[in-house]
């Protein structure tokens, strides 16, 4: 593929539609997140999101007449990822948006690809470090320390908030190289894997909610809002979400899609301001450009005008599951 038929050469109009309904899309979850756990543990919200997710996407899967991967090796290393890259992190954000803000939660989803980076290098292998990338990380590290408002000490419920948070993007660190080592390459579409993956996470809440949480709440006991917020979890954000990012990636180019990460937490800020009234202390937007800034340098965003080909090294992983 030469430079001049490359997909990041498309029209804007062609892709910029799906890029910035994506960037509201999972923005938006982090609404939905804490409007679900008002009336639900967050391991059920987790469960009820991941399942409707699934039946999307197996629904889109029959209409495309794709089908499910068939290797049981690719099973196990789904079934692997999806705890790591699919549950747990689901329901960490679900626990730690219990204490603090939907917005912040936001935030801190934009913190993943700092994590990704050391442990691709350190741990799998399948990136190198180099000084442009150690100072973008070393960058997003202020933002962090920033976003944590460090000076004024730490402790309290809120600050355990955002360690789960956190937490729920170091899993994102760990499951993203790993997808990309073992699963990345395989001859399946996207589509296929990321519908396996929702379905193993399925079944593994379906087993650990009910040791976690006891008996799932009854229906009838939950309001529609809680209810509806969910199933658009499930539908929109991890099910609809695959799609729209699987067409970006392939009209406007990877290197153009991943630019997503920029998007969701102001979508996230906007969203939770206007629709639930929450505020953000002065420092954390501004660590949230800083950490922002870091995933930049690191992925080389300032330096593409002058390289022909610049990979971004994260770009390929950008599925639902990587984005809440």
């Amino acid at each position: 593929m030469t430079t001049a038929t490359a997909p990041d050469k498309a029209a804007l109009k062609s892709w910029l539609p799906g890029f910035f309904a994506l960037g509201a899309i999972w923005g938006s979850s982090f609404l939905f997140i804490k409007v679900g756990i008002r009336e639900m543990h967050p391991v059920y919200v987790t469960l009820g999101r991941v399942g409707a997710g699934a039946i999307t996407l197996l629904v889109v899967l029959a209409v495309l007449r794709d089908r499910l991967p068939r290797d049981p090796k690719l099973w196990l290393h789904t079934a692997l990822y999806s705890a790591i890259g699919v549950a747990l992190p689901f329901t960490l954000f679900g626990y730690g948006e219990q204490h603090v803000s939907s917005m912040l939660a936001g935030i801190w989803n934009a913190t993943t690809p700092l994590v990704v980076l050391p442990l691709a290098v350190l741990v799998f292998r399948t990136e190198r470090m180099t000084v442009r990338r150690a100072v973008g990380l070393g960058l997003g590290f202020v933002g962090v320390l920033v976003v944590l408002g460090v000076w004024q000490g730490l402790g309290g419920a809120q600050f355990t908030g955002q360690l789960f948070c956190f937490a729920a993007a170091a899993c994102y660190g760990v499951a993203i190289p790993y997808q990309k080592r073992f699963v990345a390459d395989r001859a399946e579409s996207g589509l296929a894997l990321s519908a396996a993956q929702l379905l193993m996470a399925t079944a593994q809440l379906a087993i650990a909610a009910p040791l976690i949480a006891g008996a799932p709440p009854a229906p009838t006991s939950l309001s529609g809002e809680v209810i509806a917020s969910v199933l658009a979890l499930g539908a929109l954000g991890t099910g609809l979400a695959f799609v729209i990012n699987l067409r970006n990636i392939r009209v406007a180019g990877a290197s153009t899609a991943s630019t997503v990460t920029y998007v969701i937490p102001i979508f996230a800020v906007l969203i939770g301001v206007l629709a639930l009234g929450e505020h953000l202390a002065w420092y954390q937007p501004v660590g949230a450009a800083i950490v922002l800034a870091g995933v930049a340098v690191s992925q080389g965003l300032f330096a593409r005008r002058r390289r022909p080909a610049v990979p971004t090294g994260m770009a390929p992983e950008l599925t639902p599951s990587a984005r809440v």
